[in-house]
């Protein structure tokens, strides 16, 4: 694997994963982070973390824990936090964008890693532990030379429906995506695209108020969010699987 040395003078942009893990994971009605809950004895987190260290082309995972965190340690073990390429941050914020600025300006300031403006950062979901090497392959393949930056995402397949008013009118699926992660973008873009947006939910939703338009990249359903119990089963039967269906094209 090249080092991030390497990259950096050989004139080549570099990749940077960054995973916000500073939640608390509400919806799962449990006393623990859902990105510190087991699947297959391992914590969520480690499966996430996994699949950048993992791939080859990233030269440094981050990950954002908020400054009263007190999982991570155990979650990654002695052996991922002794790791050169692994860092955690504990500057969470109260907010998803707080955590990635605050965790992009933790990157920058990180000693010897000389991030430069040009390289790209692979925002992730800490809860999407289904995430694998291929995957992130795939996205840095297809968007390594694009003009913004882009994002695994899913064509919406079902039939969608629209609540409002009492009423219910089905709404046209063609051209609707689901977005997952990672999101990639360039380190100087997106930072400044998450100071002049207002609150967002996903960092291409800054970039795209900002009037840049990312790619989308199709994913896989085994990408999926842990969010409620029910979705720890579905992740389980990804996580333990031997074939993960995914393919770089």
């Amino acid at each position: 694997m090249n080092s991030p040395q390497s990259l950096k003078k050989s004139g080549q942009a570099r990749y940077f994963a960054l995973i916000p893990a500073a939640g608390v994971g509400s919806r799962m009605g449990g006393a623990t982070p859902k990105q510190y809950l087991s699947l297959s004895g391992v914590p969520i987190l480690q499966h996430t973390v996994d699949a950048f260290l993992n791939t080859p082309q990233i030269a440094h995972t981050a990950v954002v824990v908020s400054a009263e965190d007190g999982y991570v340690d155990d979650a990654l073990g002695v052996s991922s936090l002794a790791r050169a390429d692994l860092s955690v941050f504990r500057c969470g914020g109260d907010t998803r964008k707080e955590s990635v600025r605050n965790g992009l300006e933790a990157l920058k300031n990180l000693p010897g890693l000389e991030i430069a403006e040009d390289d790209w950062v692979l925002v992730h979901d800490a809860a999407r532990p289904g995430l694998t090497p291929a995957l992130i392959a795939k996205l840095i393949q297809q968007v390594a030379d694009h003009a913004v930056g882009g994002l695994l995402a899913l064509p919406v397949v079902d039939t969608v429906k629209r609540v409002a008013g009492g009423t219910v009118t089905t709404v046209p699926r063609d051209g609707l995506w689901l977005a997952q992660t990672p999101q990639m973008f360039r380190y100087r873009v997106l930072c400044d695209a998450l100071d002049a947006a207002s609150e967002v939910t996903d960092e291409a939703s800054a970039i795209e108020a900002a009037g840049l338009v990312p790619l989308l990249v199709e994913g896989h359903a085994r990408n999926l969010k842990v969010t409620l119990p029910s979705d720890l089963a579905l992740a389980q039967l990804y996580v333990s699987g031997q074939n993960d269906g995914v393919k770089q094209n």
